[in-house]
């Protein structure tokens, strides 16, 4: 497998399903709260511009615009912030008692 095919893999089966787990779970707390701290509406503009950026990575790979090196770094930069991100974030909110 190239690592061109390699990084579209984990972008479409891995990254982008985080990233959409990652919103509806800040979602769910802002339905919760019933509002969004400066936290969680940051949190969701950087996801958002994220997969806007993988996107356009996909899109680099399906037109063969992009080197098998930089697919390489690019596998490297997803596979260490996945296992330095394992620590879930609280966006801000504050649990009620």
């Amino acid at each position: 497998m190239s690592y061109a095919q390699e990084l579209k893999k984990l972008i479409e089966e891995s990254v982008i399903p985080d990233i959409d787990e990652s919103l509806d779970m800040i979602f769910e707390e802002i339905a919760d709260n019933k509002e969004a701290t400066e936290d969680a509406k940051e949190e969701i503009e950087e996801l958002r511009e994220f997969k806007e950026d993988l996107q356009d990575i996909l899109a680099e790979i399906e037109s063969g615009d992009i080197e098998e090196e930089e697919c390489k770094e690019i596998i490297d930069d997803i596979l260490e912030a996945q296992k330095a991100g394992e620590e879930e974030e609280d966006f801000g909110f504050t649990d009620e008692e």
